[in-house]
């Protein structure tokens, strides 16, 4: 008799238990919507875990959806941690430009940490005197104009094959992987910049096919919420299972130099975080791209047309064309827009923002996908429209907050130099060579464009495209 009566004084206590922490929960969030000081509003959460299983698979979608309940700053709880999402340009520009100072150290994943890449990466390592140290070495060798103007005759030769590549799928009537060809594409421009050599090739048996499948794994796995993260005693069990004159002469000089300073481990991080940023974004990018020009077939014949005219019959796409083609550069502008390869900027501080409390530590995030597609910045938000940009000056340099796909301030990404020679130059070649469309039985109306959210966003379903040989006089 008394054995039977246990589960249910088991069940009262946890039933009081669960309703405690869920009123504590609420009372603490109540309290976080009033006044200065406080944190600030956002969805009450389960006890002990929060508001985690409330993100989905795709949490950029799922807290833009919050941020019209809560509003622009919003705090949520994973765990023990808080969170404070910004969804507004007005409060993107206060947090990354009037507290870049204190808002600069990032918050990262548990994979992260696989190899101790947290201490040598400089995309995750602490603002501070080695950073500055590790981008100076990246800008000077790599990303100053200079060097990038010195290595355009790489990127117009690795354009050339990818259009060539182009070429033999056209005449065999196959369709291309978009991502792939232009993944291979940007692998071999930065390669070459690095080692002077070609480390990729189109061949699906080839180790760059298993090098794009893997940054791919990677970058989802940045950047998905992990148990390890927000419930530090599971961090041990490693529940994701993370697992990395060029510029190579370059860093070997300088690791003799400054042995102590910028060691060969140094290096081969430097080199992991050039290659994942310098290809990766790019070529997601540029499959966006081309997946909403063949949704809009009116839009890529009008950047045709427009590039055909500047170049003429029977030319080559080169840089120095780019500056004339404003509406290809438009496209490029809308598909950051919708389309932003980093859809959440991570970062971590202890500041006021508008009056709200960012508490030391929390983990805050600047939610891109939602400020591109606010109705109250942007008229037809869900409509892919380049011609907005060419009735709107804005730029894509971390000044125009309505629009910071590379983020802002100190931490942005120093690779938004390369990014805007290498996208345009491309997209402009593949659209000046060939006519384009969609493989048998898909049609522009039934186009999957959903997204697999990480670090980075990447079309769930890939494009494949085909190539059609352009009319011998141009289409102007």
């Amino acid at each position: 008799m008394e054995l039977s009566i246990i589960p249910a004084v088991v069940g009262t206590v946890l039933f009081f238990l669960v309703t405690f922490f869920f009123f504590s929960t609420a009372r603490t969030r109540s309290y976080g919507s009033n006044g200065q000081g406080s944190l600030p509003p956002g969805p009450p959460g389960l006890p002990l875990v929060g508001n985690i299983f409330q993100l989905g698979f795709n949490p950029h979608q799922s807290l833009a959806v919050f941020s019209k309940t809560y509003g622009p700053i919003m705090s949520l709880k994973f765990g023990r941690l808080t969170a404070v999402v910004i969804s507004s340009p007005e409060a993107a520009k206060e947090a990354l430009k009037t507290h870049d100072h204190v808002l600069s150290a990032r918050t990262f994943n548990d994979p992260v940490r696989a190899f101790d890449h947290h201490k040598h990466s400089v995309v995750w390592i602490p603002a501070s005197a080695r950073w500055r140290f590790f981008k100076k070495i990246i800008v000077q060798n790599l990303l100053s104009p200079q060097n990038l103007d010195g290595i355009q005759s790489i990127r117009t030769r690795k354009v050339e094959e990818l259009v060539s590549l182009a070429h033999e799928f056209c005449e065999r009537g196959e369709a291309i992987d978009m991502a792939r060809a232009s993944f291979v594409t940007a692998f071999n421009i930065i390669s070459n910049a690095l080692f002077s050599v070609d480390l990729a090739t189109y061949n699906s048996i080839s180790s760059s096919f298993e090098f794009h499948k893997t940054v791919f794994h990677l970058l989802e796995i940045y950047g998905k919420p992990n148990a390890g993260d927000v419930f530090r005693f599971l961090r041990f069990l490693d529940l994701q299972e993370a697992s990395s004159i060029d510029m190579l002469d370059a860093l070997l000089d300088i690791t003799e130099q400054n042995e102590e300073e910028f060691t060969m481990n140094d290096m081969k991080h430097m080199f992991l975080d050039v290659f994942v940023a310098g290809t990766d974004t790019n070529s997601s990018t540029m499959e966006w791209a081309m997946s909403e020009l063949l949704r809009n077939p009116e839009k890529m014949v009008r950047a045709q047309s427009e590039i055909r005219q500047v170049v003429g019959d029977n030319g080559v796409v080169q840089e120095s064309d780019i500056p004339k083609l404003p509406y290809l550069l438009a496209i490029v502008k809308e598909t950051l827009r919708l389309h932003p390869p980093a859809p959440l900027i991570p970062r971590k501080s202890d500041v006021q923002i508008f009056g709200f409390l960012v508490p030391k530590n929390t983990q805050v995030f600047v939610n891109l996908w939602a400020m591109g597609r606010d109705s109250s910045v942007w008229e037809n938000p869900m409509k892919f429209e380049p011609e907005r940009f060419l009735l709107r000056e804005i730029d894509v340099k971390g000044k125009d907050f309505e629009l910071i796909p590379f983020g802002s301030g100190r931490r942005m990404c120093p690779g938004i130099s390369m990014s805007l020679k290498t996208t345009p130059m491309v997209l402009a070649s593949l659209l000046y060579s060939f006519d384009w469309k969609l493989q048998d039985g898909v049609v522009p109306g039934n186009m999957d464009m959903s997204e697999v959210f990480g670090l980075t966003l990447h079309k769930a379903k890939p494009l494949y495209a085909v190539p059609i040989k352009k009319p011998t006089t141009s289409s102007s």
